[in-house]
């Protein structure tokens, strides 16, 4: 509801000469169907399980966790409102609120956005009451009030009379005597003309000129807060000058406190050292081109599509074993980031950005490894851009947060990449308005990281705080939050994983970011490109679009060098890239990555069942230069030397028709370990398993190959390795989803029908009911009193019992009666229903003119 709409109520109540509401319920009653469903989308935890009425609805809306909920969503002048009422007069005027938010000076920009601020907590129904009475709900005053255990965020201490109310009769009097007071006949009196005295401005002067400059000093540490100060047994004059005159008083032997009303003077009024009406602006760090922006921005999503590869490729075989606890290991993230060239924290983004994405889980197997899902090899299968769509689209709404990894959790326990623990619910909200608040700032314009945080935290001062509550935020004079509260460290994390992911180029938010986000683009080319209501999955086609241009083209050759090298001046096509994986070895990455051939690498593509001449034929088809004569001397002698000895299973055997290989073998110390002995002239056993025989005749320099019980060569491919299908992590919910205007209109319209049910008058009873109980009359008074009813169309009130035991009161107008049944409007559910007699515990008449 916005600040019309309550001005608009407030002129309706005053025009029917409506009296001012005494509860927050009435205050509720008092709201048009738009200000109930304002306060239900504002809150919407209010609404699990719809209130019966507006009585269960404002008592729920008093109840500490949803106090402390609506608290944490408010912004740092909303906040500083409901601080300042907290220690204003019960109920405070309006012009009240005003002077402690502006001080005796004034000003104009509090002034201004002073009526927005109450407007917001009436709507949120933290604060009720016309602007005369204006009244904080108890819970939150309770949250926000000063005391020793949890002190007020404005640094505040209590009033005269909190601070007083243990003390002895005689020592107020001589506290009013020595401040120049004249005696009076009770404490009570004379706690009014001590607070009076504070709250004069010109006698409070008057009497702190004749303080001593030490005394003025102790006042001067106190007045911002905490307001609470050690003493001594015996403390110093200055102290004592404070202390017999009641500018400080006593709480316990040891500790004095400054009243509020001594602080507020001291303050000129004011209840914030630093009031903040409007929210800071995000600064421009450095601005450039929006093509430089997308351009830099396509090179990241670039990039992290080549890492994802990579990353999983190394894993196609099965990854590292999972923790007991679950996650990743120290040791294998380490070597992840050794792997992919990065550190273990953005190590940690990348896994958990796969594990997010369903590309990467575990297999679930007794001995549990990670390893790529089903839903990789069809990832696979995606233009690049799409790809890209896929896994920044996830991101966005993940809870998981790779940030914490290496950290503790609240037991002390350490926390792992894809173990649990890592969600934190405000993620997703916090990557949204970061990416929404560089939305603000000019194409291609980057922003000053330190206002963007200080933004964020006027936003939601609260939310992320590492405290027991919202009341234990420390005092004004510790000043803003720390920039490490969760929030921030949020953002800082976003900012950073947006670049990596490519949704900001150089600082800036791309293009493709701003449709990926419903965001209007900076040259709109047709109405479509507006953004704002699209679903997801269109907006993600709609950034996938925007991107496709501006990531470099595949292509399908690659550059042969005399060195045994090749480079590939782009990315390759899949089905060349896959079998250049193959025959060769990745020596460098970047925008041309560096393959490198040796007889390891040739070996392991004839190891895959290709022949020297497909060799030759593959390297002749994709270079544009000429196969260089090393690279084919070396893939011939290779493939020559290629499957001359043969292996078996015996354990294990070697056989060779040349036996003078056999004998330089047998004379070869570094075979003693495989235990070979002759069998044949061409046939040699070993006591070694096949795998671990290929393996050490291969460190020997030989090429043996594998072969079957028949004798044919086993050709080894790389198989993939993949877990079952996989769903995705769903995201925590930061508490109930936001409510759609269906469901608002079906809760309000309840809790209408409800509340016109509860607050029905009935006519009064022949004999009483007790408070709260269920009518009672006999089966024949109620089936006549319902079919009365029914003819002449009134409506009453009956008790009801279901099938399971639970009792319930409804407003009922009965229109038909038969076979045992009464069917009728029931007002409670707002429709109609049909109730066996049998089950009415009992029915009364309804006063006139009601419901």
């Amino acid at each position: 509801m916005g600040i019309g709409e309550l001005d608009r109520e407030a002129h309706v109540a005053e025009g029917t000469g409506a009296a001012a509401p005494r509860t927050l319920a009435e205050a509720l009653r008092a709201r048009g169907d738009e200000g109930l469903a304002a306060l239900l989308r504002a809150r919407p935890d209010l609404l699990n399980p719809v209130p019966n009425d507006l009585t269960q609805l404002a008592t729920r809306a008093g109840t500490r966790g949803s106090v402390v909920r609506a608290l944490e969503r408010l912004d740092r002048f909303a906040l500083q409102t409901a601080e300042a009422l907290a220690v204003a007069p019960d109920p405070a005027p309006y012009p009240v609120l005003l002077a402690l938010l502006t001080g005796d000076e004034g000003d104009p920009a509090i002034e201004a956005a002073l009526p927005g601020a109450v407007a917001l907590l009436r709507e949120q129904a933290l604060v009720w009451g016309e602007d005369d009475r204006l009244r904080l709900v108890r819970t939150a005053r309770e949250l926000l009030s000063p005391s020793p255990q949890h002190p007020s965020p404005t640094g505040l201490g209590p009033t005269v009379a909190e601070a007083t109310s243990g003390m002895s009769p005689g020592r107020v009097q001589e506290i009013i005597a020595a401040a120049g007071l004249p005696a009076t006949h009770d404490p009570v009196s004379a706690v009014a003309a001590l607070t009076g005295l504070f709250t004069d401005r010109a006698r409070m002067g008057a009497l702190l000129d004749g303080a001593p400059p030490e005394a003025l000093a102790v006042l001067d540490r106190l007045v911002w807060g905490p307001p609470y100060g050690e003493v001594t047994a015996n403390p110093a004059p200055p102290v004592r000058w404070l202390r017999d005159r009641g500018l400080l008083l006593p709480v316990s032997a040891r500790t004095m406190v400054l009243p509020r009303e001594v602080a507020l003077h001291l303050r000129g009024g004011r209840a914030h050292r630093a009031p903040e009406p409007a929210a800071p602006e995000v600064a421009v760090l450095r601005e450039h081109r929006p093509q430089v922006v997308d351009g830099a921005a396509a090179g990241q999503a670039y990039t992290a599509l080549a890492t994802v590869e990579e990353l999983l490729k190394s894993w196609d075989k099965g990854g590292p074993q999972v923790l007991r606890a679950g996650g990743l290991s120290v040791r294998d993230l380490r070597r992840t980031a050794a792997a992919l060239d990065v550190t273990e924290q953005v190590a940690a983004f990348w896994l958990e950005l796969c594990h997010g994405a369903g590309l990467l889980a575990s297999d679930g197997e007794a001995d549990e490894r990670y390893a790529p899902t089903p839903a990789y090899d069809d990832w696979l299968d995606l233009p690049p851009a799409e790809r890209w769509a896929r896994l920044v689209t996830p991101w966005l709404a993940s809870t998981r947060t790779s940030g914490l990894v290496g950290g503790q959790d609240t037991k002390g326990r350490a926390l792992s990449a894809l173990g649990p623990d890592l969600d934190r619910a405000a993620a997703p909200e916090v990557r949204h308005r970061v990416l929404g608040l560089l939305a603000t700032l000019p194409p291609g314009a980057a922003a000053d990281p330190e206002t963007l945080f200080a933004r964020l935290r006027w936003e939601r001062p609260l939310r992320g705080a590492v405290t027991a509550g919202p009341a234990g935020s420390g005092a004004e004079g510790a000043g803003p939050a720390l920039p490490d509260d969760l929030r921030s460290r949020l953002a800082r994390w976003a900012l950073a994983e947006a670049e990596l992911l490519g949704l900001t180029g150089r600082g800036a938010l791309s293009a493709p970011a701003r449709a990926l986000l419903n965001l209007p683009l900076a040259e709109a080319a047709s109405p479509a490109d507006e953004g704002g209501g699209v679903e997801e999955s269109v907006a993600a086609e709609r950034a996938a679009t925007l991107l496709a241009p501006l990531l470099p083209e595949a292509v399908d050759h690659v550059l042969l060098q005399a060195d045994l090298t090749a480079v590939a001046p782009g990315p390759l096509r899949r089905p060349l890239a896959d079998a250049l994986a193959v025959l060769a070895d990745v020596e460098s990455k970047g925008g041309a990555t560096v393959y490198r051939f040796t007889p390891g690498s040739v070996r392991r593509a004839l190891d895959s069942g290709l022949t020297a001449s497909d060799l030759h034929d593959f390297l002749t088809a994709h270079s544009r230069t000429p196969v260089p004569q090393p690279l084919a001397y070396l893939v011939d002698d290779v493939a020559r030397r290629h499957g001359h000895l043969r292996v078996g299973a015996a354990s294990a055997y070697v056989r060779c028709d040349d036996d003078t290989v056999l004998g330089e073998i047998l004379a070869d110390r570094r075979s003693a370990a495989l235990g070979l002995r002759r069998l044949a002239p061409t046939v040699l056993a070993a006591q070694a398993d096949p795998a671990a025989l290929l393996d050490g005749l291969r460190a020997m320099g030989y090429a043996p190959a594998a072969e079957s019980a028949e004798g044919d060569v086993l050709v080894t491919r790389a198989d993939a390795y993949r877990t079952p299908a996989r769903t995705a992590p769903v995201p925590v919910p930061d508490g109930p989803p936001a409510p759609d205007a269906t469901l608002l209109h079906a809760a309000v319209k309840a809790i209408r029908a409800g509340d016109r049910a509860a607050t029905a008058v009935r006519r009064e009873p022949s004999a009483p009911t007790p408070a709260g109980s269920l009518p009672r009359t006999s089966s024949a008074e109620t089936l006549a009193t319902v079919q009365a009813a029914a003819m002449t169309g009134s409506a009453v009130w009956i008790g009801y019992v279901n099938a399971d035991g639970a009792a319930s009161q409804r407003v009922i107008a009965p229109v038909r009666v038969e076979g045992g049944f009464v069917t009728g409007y029931d007002h409670t559910a707002d429709e109609m229903r049909t109730y066996p007699l049998h089950r009415i515990t009992g029915v009364a008449e309804l006063a006139d003119d009601q419901v």
